[in-house]
């Protein structure tokens, strides 16, 4: 029994950061799916890949791990990359793709 531990990405439907800033505990799936043979649903008796902890720290989710003696692995959250762009940026005459209609 092992878990992963994560942060989540915002959601391409969010534009702000909300939601960003916790922990969760997810489990490893153990048993792979399958496919039902009459309805062709994909299916799976692992009921750990049901459970969804989450914790405001990184420190409270590894407490709680350790606690209850399960095997984890730590996700770091990657940080996105924006340039600055101006407005302004897409009229400059020195653009290296030049702006027409």
């Amino acid at each position: 029994m092992s878990a992963r531990i994560f942060s989540p990405a915002k959601t391409a439907m969010q534009s702000g950061k909300a939601k960003t800033g916790q922990w969760v505990l997810e489990f490893e799936p153990e048993v792979p799916k399958t496919i039902d043979p009459l309805m062709g649903y994909t299916t799976s008796r692992d009921m750990k890949r049901q459970i969804r902890l989450s914790f405001e720290t990184r420190e409270e989710a590894i407490a709680y791990a350790e606690k209850q003696g399960i095997g984890y692995r730590i996700q770091e959250p990657k940080q996105p990359v924006r340039r600055q762009v101006s407005y302004s940026d897409n009229f400059r005459f020195d653009r290296k793709i030049p702006w027409t209609h």
